[in-house]
């Protein structure tokens, strides 16, 4: 054998079966992604996916604050995802929903009464592009005689459109 494949032989035996993982690297990549990932959280306002829901468009730019959410769709309301009215019996007279005013009433001193944080009188309605608007009247006035004078309306932002009709 010559001199070089006797230093490579030797040099193969000295380093055979032992791999290194430097942990340090991988660390300070995961603790990048940790702080990553806790910045960016806090920027996404989730609201409860309603399948049987289709919510109208907007352009609306500002985005939705976490409150108490009331899901108007065909059949039903629901707070916060429990069934509060079913829609398919006939509603009550008046500008009001009893049921739903009892519900948000019921919410609103729970919200007082904790001191995690202040009461705010803040709702989004997410309500089903479908609805008669009159349904939707009738929901608004309630929450804004329970306590909930700061209503939200829940849409789909849509792209914009410059005036020859290409999208930003």
């Amino acid at each position: 054998m010559s001199r070089r494949a006797k230093r490579m032989d030797r040099h193969h035996r000295r380093n055979k079966g032992s791999a290194v993982l430097n942990l340090v690297s991988l660390m300070d990549i995961f603790t990048i992604l940790v702080f990553f990932l806790l910045v960016n959280s806090g920027e996404v306002q989730v609201l409860p996916n309603a399948k049987a829901l289709s919510l109208p468009e907007s352009l609306a730019e500002v985005k939705p604050k976490e409150n108490l959410v009331v899901m108007v769709n065909q059949r039903e309301i629901l707070v916060q995802g429990h069934r509060v009215i079913d829609l398919s019996q006939p509603l009550p007279e008046g500008n009001l929903l009893p049921a739903l005013q009892n519900e948000l009433q019921r919410h609103a001193e729970r919200s007082k009464n904790s001191s995690i944080e202040p009461f705010k009188g803040s709702i989004t309605i997410m309500g089903d592009k479908g609805i008669p608007y009159t349904l939707l009247k009738r929901v608004m006035a309630t929450c804004a005689q329970s306590e909930y004078p700061r209503v939200s309306l829940a849409v789909l932002r849509k792209a914009e459109q410059k005036a020859g009709g290409q999208t930003l």
